[in-house]
């Protein structure tokens, strides 16, 4: 396994450059791949560990991508015949295999899935996969850990995707991408809004899907016969702009975020100001700060357009370093903690509770061997190794890999002492 080393204490100053999304490129692909019946090009999909999974799931299908590093382009073929099983061996290294489930049932009428895998950030149940497809007039049972669901043809119908704990951006994706192709009209009440959607949505429209209601909690979609190729450009990955700007308000210097989607961080620019932290933009750049110290704040995560859950991680490095103290309340997985017992080796003064965490600040973080848990809390440990006093020695960073591009070039690029070291 590889691991970071990381010698702290050096101010990121430069530029660094926002990869395309990862939560939009997965679906989006999948898309491409099973629904369409001419070949479809995507732009800005970034290299990563979680694409080449996905590329290897598709190649099980049926469908083999050809995929250029340098130009971050995905081309995918178009395939009249494709296999419906999803095997655990591939499903079970990342989550949104889930992804193939509505595609598949919905143009070849047989889906075979394994129960997905990925980060181990507590309970995240299928649940509202599964109602999603029934709605849609499957037949849906789970055996031996795979979920087997079968239609001759969907149906289109209204219903809710409401789960405890809000709306799911998975579920939202995967009744999209079956309801495109069901019979008839299909109204999804308390859908996801996040910009991932959007995008995905957007693609499946220039394949032909007709989806009104993008970026509100209705959609309402017309059911359509085929769905052909198309070309599309995946916006900016909006967590990996929000971990560098965390990084580089953390690291206290003068570094620049382009390629940044503003309107796509909101929730994490307002408690950055909260936490006096200054960020000025010049069109897709933003130059981040911090004349007068860290503020600490408290902050709740929520679905789209709150505080999103997958930078909860970072902002807690944030106000580990902060001048008072922050409360942070986990809304969407309250077990997604185990990063603050890896933050505390390193010197931080954190309390857990039941879906919170209590935050004191500290004058300094001192480095410490550690191991990141899943990706969002590899990348807080690598931001925390940036300020920490002596080395820091991250292991486990392939789940880092599945996220974030070249992390350890882009930051070395900014003035970062951070190698890689494989064993």
């Amino acid at each position: 396994m590889d691991r970071f080393v990381i010698r702290g204490g050096k101010p990121l100053a430069g530029t660094i450059s926002v990869s395309g999304s990862k939560n939009a490129s997965l679906p989006i692909a999948v898309a491409a791949a099973i629904l369409g019946t001419t070949d479809s090009v995507i732009r800005n999909v970034p290299d990563l560990r979680d694409v080449q999974t996905l590329r290897r799931l598709l190649r099980h299908l049926g469908t083999e991508t050809e995929y250029s590093p340098a130009s971050h382009t995905l081309f995918v073929p178009a395939s009249e015949s494709l296999g419906v099983e999803a095997p655990y061996e591939l499903v079970s290294q990342m989550r949104a295999s889930i992804y193939v489930l509505g595609p598949l049932l919905a143009r070849f009428g047989r889906a075979q899935v394994s129960f997905p895998g990925g980060c181990a950030i507590g309970t995240r149940p299928v649940d509202l996969h599964l109602r999603g497809m029934e709605a849609l007039g499957a037949y849906v049972r789970v055996e031996h850990g795979y979920i087997l669901a079968q239609a001759r043809r969907l149906r289109g119908a209204e219903f809710s995707l409401r789960g405890p704990r809000g709306s799911s951006v998975g579920a939202t994706a995967n009744v999209m991408m079956a309801a495109v192709l069901a019979e008839g009209t299909t109204v999804v009440h308390d859908a996801a809004r996040e910009p991932e959607i959007v995008d995905l949505g957007r693609f499946l429209n220039r394949m032909g899907a007709r989806i009104e209601g993008l970026g509100s909690s209705t959609l309402v979609i017309q059911g359509v016969s085929t769905l052909r190729g198309a070309e599309h450009a995946v916006i900016p990955d909006r967590i990996e702009a929000a971990s560098y700007l965390i990084a580089g308000a953390m690291t206290r210097g003068e570094l620049r975020v382009s390629g940044a989607e503003r309107r796509h961080l909101s929730a994490v620019l307002a408690k950055l100001t909260e936490a006096d932290v200054w960020v000025d933009w010049e069109g897709d750049t933003c130059r981040v700060t911090v004349p007068n110290g860290i503020r600490s704040v408290d902050v709740t995560t929520d679905t789209y357009p709150g505080f999103p859950t997958d930078v909860q991680a970072q902002f807690m490095g944030l106000m580990c370093l902060g001048d008072g103290v922050s409360r942070i309340r986990e809304r969407i997985f309250p077990d997604r903690f185990m990063h603050a017992l890896e933050l505390q080796r390193l010197g931080a003064n954190i309390q857990l509770g039941e879906g919170e965490a209590i935050v004191r600040g500290v004058p300094y973080l001192t480095g410490a061997p550690v191991m990141a848990g899943d990706l969002r809390a590899g990348m807080v440990l690598i931001l925390a190794g940036l300020v920490a006093r002596g080395e820091t020695v991250v292991s486990r960073v392939y789940h880092v890999d599945r996220g974030y591009e070249r992390v350890e070039e882009k930051l070395r690029a900014v003035g970062a002492d951070i190698v890689r070291v494989s064993e």
